[in-house]
């Protein structure tokens, strides 16, 4: 599944374009490695996401096409959140 697609059926982030963009801006990776919207996420990878100064990370457990809003935590699970230091090379 595209990773723009993920966020938004799992909502990490509530709409499509919005995931979009974030990925566009180099705020989303995929395993270590940065991701554009249209990278595939599967089963096992562990993302990365820059909202503000929080970075959060998660591990993609399944993917569904589309999930209830109270289904769509049973997408992934949350492995960390931190805050990100301003000299820690992230943009």
């Amino acid at each position: 599944m595209r990773l723009d697609k993920f966020l938004k059926v799992s909502r990490l982030i509530k709409r499509r374009t919005v995931a979009k963009d974030v990925s566009e801006q180099g705020r989303v990776w995929i395993n270590g490695r940065e991701a554009k919207a249209s990278s595939t996420v599967k089963p096992g990878d562990e993302l990365q996401i820059q909202y503000g100064q929080k970075i959060v990370t998660v591990r993609v457990e399944r993917i569904a096409e589309t999930t209830r809003k109270e289904e769509a935590g049973e997408l992934y699970t949350l492995l960390k959140e931190e805050q990100r230091k301003p000299d820690d090379g992230w943009q």
